[in-house]
């Protein structure tokens, strides 16, 4: 009997002892709501502005990796865009967001462009670098906007809006064509969203998946101010046109198309 007792108290102790080393070195349950934040892209629609690294507050948000150990002197030239077009995540809250001159030997880290601006978590923004770059005062002008799109994915229509970028062009409108459907002879004319001022963006609209020409116009009218052919959009997709550079020098302006999802 006490060899069997003994026999079974040492079974208890190796079973407590299993149940102790359980516990200690299980991996943690740490399931739960990501903690929510904003997201941000940026952009370098400065006319002649240089390359920029793009900052919140103190924070490099964007920067170009380098192979040699040392700090790139590339940034975001004109036309760009950071992060390789992707968002950057960032904390909620307010900010002073810049960009900053990445060349690293005439005015390295120079902020051109400081705009305040409070991001609240859950939300998508783009900012924008634009207007003419002072060469005198070394700045250009800057200018935030959310991306509302839908969170819901609709597989049956792309979504696409406008953003005004040029500094010295009167409110436009994008119109999107494209061939009927059906009756192949005909063009199809939609209207991407309302009139667009300087520093706004318009809402996203819904277009039927295909290859698109976009051009702009003035309200009321019929003269094309910018175009672009053979613009594809496809069905559960997000995407913004920018307009950008200067309305008076041709070679400067364009009609960028990013992804925003």
């Amino acid at each position: 009997m006490n060899r069997h007792a003994s026999l079974v108290a040492l079974l208890c102790a190796a079973v407590l002892s299993s149940c102790d080393w359980y516990e200690k070195n299980t991996v943690q349950d740490i399931a739960g709501p990501v903690p929510a934040g904003a997201k941000i892209k940026f952009f370098n629609f400065g006319v002649s502005s240089p390359a920029v690294n793009f900052y919140a507050n103190t924070r490099k948000m964007t920067a170009v990796s380098s192979v040699t150990g040392k700090e790139s002197n590339l940034g975001v030239a004109y036309g760009g865009v950071g992060a390789g077009g992707f968002y950057t995540a960032i904390a909620a809250g307010q900010y002073t967001l810049s960009g900053k001159i990445a060349d690293t030997a005439v005015n390295h880290d120079l902020a051109i462009s400081n705009l305040t601006a409070t991001l609240e978590a859950g939300k998508f923004y783009s900012f924008y670098q634009s207007g003419r770059y002072d060469t005198t005062s070394k700045t250009v002008d800057a200018f935030i906007v959310e991306d509302a799109f839908v969170p819901q994915i609709d597989y049956a229509v792309a979504h696409v809006r406008f953003v005004h970028a040029i500094y010295n062009a009167n409110p436009m409108t994008l119109y999107a064509t494209i061939r009927n459907a059906v009756d192949t002879t005909k063009v199809d004319t939609v209207a991407v969203g309302a009139e667009v001022a300087y520093k706004s963006a318009g809402a996203f609209t819904p277009l039927r998946g295909g290859v698109y020409n976009l051009l702009t116009r003035y309200a009321s009218g019929t003269t094309n101010v910018l175009t672009r052919t053979g613009v594809p959009f496809l069905a559960g997709r997000v995407y913004t046109i920018g307009a950008r550079g200067d309305i008076t020098v041709t070679s400067t302006t364009a009609l960028d198309n990013t992804l925003n999802r």
